[in-house]
């Protein structure tokens, strides 16, 4: 995709706006301090283990809390040349999981061709699913059946276990869409005992607040949506929103910026910070573009110059070696029990 020059300017300049914001903590230390007081900075990777892969903005929902500002006039959209510069770069590491995220992944036009190209290369693969694209049209209905044919990990979106907390978060319809998709991937063993199908749910806090305890919640989520829809997966995580992009434009709107980042510095937890995920992970975006991750991709912030820039050019060693770039949204990741796209750190 082709932007016009006017776009790129406006979008660069709105990235600008959020990192002054973001930069601008008052009377809170720099992320980096904290790092450098626990002998963490500069925060270097321990591997390269993971590619996590943006295969576009686009998506059928356009949820208030998204730090991809997806939706559905979104028109980035990663394609199938810049797909097999990720397959390339595969098949020279020691990659061994791919994360393939979005928007909503389903609607990348090359999405079946990636999967059946990953699973030849007996990679294990994880799809974002934000459940309520299964259910848009007869398109997305066989979904289930291919991530079961290619055993793939399924981590959807689940924010609550009520209807009056999801809908408010991802709007109208999308809780009962989302029961209805869950069901759909129980039917075919998804979730189920002793089927190896995994699939696991995704709690995001509503509001400025940090992500309770991972363990109680699910065990909350498991009694509800089995007593109330007789719906069965396997783990629930928990992530704390960062303050980028729609969540950052809430934030400040509704003045509780300061109050939000001052409960995340004071939850700085060191053994999270020591388990951040892009320790392990290179962030993929829609473009090809490496950023250390997903948060640092819709800030612009790219990895270390010394490392290689674009997914074309992979190349491990540099990227092992590189320094990951850090900023206050950062603190997102390390409060309380921490937070990842795995879910808790500690």
């Amino acid at each position: 995709m082709i932007k016009s020059l006017k776009t790129r300017q406006s979008e660069l300049a709105l990235v600008d706006k959020q990192l002054e914001i973001i930069s601008a903590i008052d009377n809170q230390p720099r992320f980096a301090d904290k790092l450098r007081n626990i002998g963490l900075f500069p925060l270097r990777p321990t591997s390269v283990e993971i590619l996590q892969i943006n295969i576009g903005y686009m998506c059928n929902q356009t949820c208030e809390h998204c730090h991809v500002d997806a939706g559905p006039d979104r028109k980035e959209v990663m394609t199938k040349q810049t797909m097999q510069y990720c397959l390339d770069a595969i098949d020279n590491s020691e990659v061994k999981t791919v994360d393939i995220t979005g928007g909503a992944p389903e609607m990348n036009p090359h999405f079946v061709w990636l999967i059946e190209q990953l699973s030849m290369r007996d990679i294990h693969i994880i799809i974002r699913s934000n459940l309520t694209i299964l259910m848009a049209n007869k398109k997305y209905h066989s979904y289930p059946d291919l991530f079961k044919k290619h055993h793939v990990e399924v981590i959807a979106s689940l924010p609550c276990y009520t209807k009056e907390n999801t809908d408010k978060q991802r709007g109208d319809g999308v809780f009962a869409a989302s029961i209805s998709a869950l069901k759909m991937l129980n039917s075919v063993g998804y979730g189920m005992h002793a089927t190896g199908l995994e699939l696991n749910l995704v709690f995001n806090p509503i509001g400025p607040s940090i992500a309770p305890n991972q363990e109680t919640l699910e065990m909350d989520y498991k009694k509800l949506l089995r007593d109330d829809f007789d719906i069965e997966f396997n783990k629930l995580y928990t992530i704390t929103n960062l303050p980028i992009s729609r969540f950052l434009d809430y934030l400040v709107a509704a003045g509780r910026y300061q109050e939000y980042m001052t409960k995340l510095v004071e939850a700085f937890n060191p053994s999270a910070a020591a388990s951040v995920m892009c320790r392990n992970t290179i962030s993929v975006s829609w473009d090809g573009a490496l950023y250390d991750c997903d948060f640092n991709q819709m800030l612009e912030m790219k990895v270390d110059k010394k490392a290689a820039q674009h997914i074309r050019e992979f190349e491990r060693n540099s990227l092992e070696e590189r320094k990951i770039a850090v900023n206050n949204h950062c603190y997102g990741c390390t409060a309380g029990a921490g937070s990842s796209c795995q879910g808790s750190l500690t």
